[in-house]
């Protein structure tokens, strides 16, 4: 480091490598949610020309090596030439930031790609890009590499064979019909994400499986397809009825408490402002509710989601005392009372939509809360005074949620009493640490008492504290709350955290910013694992937010030859290490539960902060998340079975 600091010490980053040097600050992370996130901007920008009434087909194709191709039906991204720039606007796209039709009102009326950069980021963090448009019978194509042009764009006549092959891969054979010129004009992407930024370049295929089918709901009429060619799976996706069939979904393996799906379009005439609403109550005692700007998924909400909660309570409150189904002496429902068991799509379409960052997490246009707000007010009071039935229905969910709620309320007033009149307010089995600042301090749940009992006699008291739990929690997707306030392992978790759950849930009252669950390396380890996970997810949320949620990694084997030692913690690894000692003369101790360890090898491996491995838990799509716990851990039975089917094939850890 020199003492001097002068001009020659600026550097000044041109065309994408500030998106090579800071990519997180345009994708997110260059984890595998940033990963899958170079395919929704290319997807995206398809999607707008589906907006815009010229595409009504897009195929993405996971290749066999590993690179992925994003083909549409829309209008071809412009290959003419730009003479302010001498550079053809192909190449401009795919090399500035902040260039596209986006921009262009008179080209995109509305659209998800706003930015600019989508593109040209994925361009950027690509070790490859090929983009291929197809215009007026002519093939126009380039070539990149990390950003950078390596073949400039050529064009060549497409030849009737070419036109014939592609024809029948987007549409299937044309039993003798015509060729339709128009359909197959298009763009066509094709990339392979940069190894040397991302921590991994796997894609995952449920993860764009669920993206892909959530943008053909949201756009209907839209047909997308994915292939994934490393598996051959093939999953086509076209919805007439649009996010309806969407609520239809989400309410999959409930009880529906009205037969018909709630929807409602309109738009606001000044603002352009446009919100398609569908929505269905069931018999759960969750919410679900899935918001969307211009096919974006908003999943930390925003001012639509907003607009739309208050005008929600205002709708069935005026409704039910009108309709005199609430007493004037009876307290209004509150939000959370008439969101309980709501299956929700929410679909604006935003012409200068104001979004929290590149990735596009929240919308923050002002004026939209009030436009959302007053237009499903009116469409809400006009269904309800028209089906009066749903009316009722509704009205008698929301009271008793709100009498669950009460119950809770007091369930949580009697656990704070009783915690006050106690000496310490924890539960007796808490084996707390001597640390007593939080961001210092861990907190280990773990499963049974003889697990618990090495790994208290394992553990550095200063700052690790031990939690053992009797058997497996409620599984908190299928209960009350008030219900789940009433289990005793439950509320040894609250009481030990300190957070309080619900509407006192306060993240920075956490005790310990470390929550670690070390459970057994078996089926009925996992089990206790997933639903642990659930209960956070459901109902301490802020803390995996804030990435205070562990999963302790203990080894599966303990491998010995001579003198040699060594704990292997994947199958894999075991081939690998006999391989390497050969069988003869060793010995391997397979621990079956933590419990067969000691309490200096369940230290040496899973405690000891210098060796362990954890694994940090975080939420890389809310909404998708979302359905995997529903889908584990709720009624539908079926769901589940095809779930677990389909990954059997990935386990090789437990002990099955």
């Amino acid at each position: 480091m020199t003492d001097t600091y002068d001009a020659s010490h600026i550097t000044v980053l041109e065309g994408l490598r500030p998106v090579r040097e800071r990519p997180a600050m345009y994708i997110g992370s260059t984890e595998s949610r940033g990963l899958h996130h170079l395919v929704y901007e290319v997807v995206d920008n398809a999607v707008d020309e589906a907006l815009a009434g010229f595409c009504d087909l897009i195929q993405v194709t996971v290749n066999r090596d590993g690179s992925v191709s994003v083909d549409d039906n829309g209008r071809g991204i412009p290959v003419d030439l730009m003479p302010q720039y001498g550079k053809s606007a192909l190449e401009i796209v795919l090399t500035v930031l902040h260039a596209g039709g986006k921009f262009d009102k008179n080209t995109y009326q509305v659209s998800g790609g706003l930015h600019g950069v989508g593109v040209s980021v994925v361009n950027a963090l690509s070790s490859w890009l090929d983009a291929t448009v197809f215009k007026d019978g002519n093939v126009y194509a380039m070539q990149f590499r990390q950003g950078l042009v390596a073949k400039p764009l050529a064009s060549r006549p497409e030849t009737e064979h070419e036109m014939e092959a592609r024809y029948e891969e987007r549409y299937g054979a044309r039993d003798g019909q015509p060729l339709d010129y128009e359909r197959l004009r298009g763009t066509r992407i094709t990339f392979q994400p940069d190894r040397s930024i991302f921590e991994t370049v796997e894609f995952d295929y449920d993860v764009l499986d669920h993206r892909l089918r959530e943008l053909a709901y949201l756009n209907s009429g839209l047909t997308i397809v994915l292939r994934d060619e490393r598996t051959g799976d093939v999953v086509t996706y076209c919805f007439e009825d649009g996010i309806r069939q969407f609520v239809a979904h989400l309410g999959e393996g409930k009880e529906s408490l009205h037969d018909d799906i709630i929807y409602f379009q309109k738009r606001d005439s000044e603002s352009k402002v446009e919100v398609e609403v569908a929505l269905q109550y069931n018999n759960s005692y969750s919410e679900t509710i899935y918001t969307y700007v211009n096919s974006v998924n908003t999943r930390e909400g925003g001012t639509h989601l907003e607009g739309f909660r208050s005008a929600l309570t205002r709708a069935i409150n005026s409704a039910a005392h009108r309709n005199n189904l609430l007493k004037n002496n009876d307290a209004q429902v509150k939000g959370e009372d008439v969101r309980e068991g709501l299956a929700c799509v929410i679909s604006t379409r935003v012409a200068n939509p104001q979004f929290e960052g590149q990735t596009k997490m929240r919308l923050g246009n002002s004026n939209v809360r009030g436009i959302v707000d007053s237009l499903v007010y009116s469409s809400l009071t006009e269904y309800f005074e028209e089906h009066p039935k749903t009316l009722q229905t509704v009205v008698d969910k929301a009271m008793a949620a709100a009498r669950a709620r009460e119950a809770a309320r007091t369930a949580r007033e009697l656990a704070r009493r009783k915690s006050t009149l106690e000496s310490t307010g924890l539960p007796g089995k808490l084996a707390d640490c001597q640390e007593r600042d939080p961001a210092k301090s861990e907190l280990y749940i773990v499963e049974g008492d003889s697990a618990g009992g090495s790994a208290k006699q394992g553990r550095d008291r200063k700052f690790q504290a031990i939690l053992p739990l009797r058997g497996k929690i409620l599984n908190v997707e299928k209960a009350s709350e008030h219900k789940i306030l009433k289990n005793a392992e439950i509320q040894a978790l609250i009481s030990a955290i300190g957070t309080g759950v619900g509407d006192s849930f306060d993240a920075e009252r956490a005790r310990y910013h470390r929550i670690i669950l070390m459970t057994d390396a078996d089926v009925d380890g996992a089990h206790i694992r997933t639903l642990l996970l659930t209960f956070f997810y459901r109902y301490m949320v802020g803390l995996v937010e804030n990435g205070y949620i562990y999963i302790a990694q203990p080894p599966l084997y303990r491998v010995a030859k001579g003198r040699q030692e060594q704990y292997v913690y994947r199958e894999e690894e075991m081939r690998e290490i006999l391989a390497e000692w050969g069988e003869k003369g060793v010995s391997i101790q397979r621990y079956k539960g933590l419990g067969e360890m000691n309490a200096g090898q369940l230290w040496s491996t899973t405690m000891d902060p210098a060796n362990r491995i954890l694994k940090q838990v975080k939420i890389e799509d809310a909404a998708y998340a979302n359905e995997i716990f529903e889908k584990l851990m709720g009624e539908n039975v079926d769901a589940r079975r095809d779930f677990i089917r389909r990954h059997a094939k990935e386990v090789s850890n437990l002990d099955v």
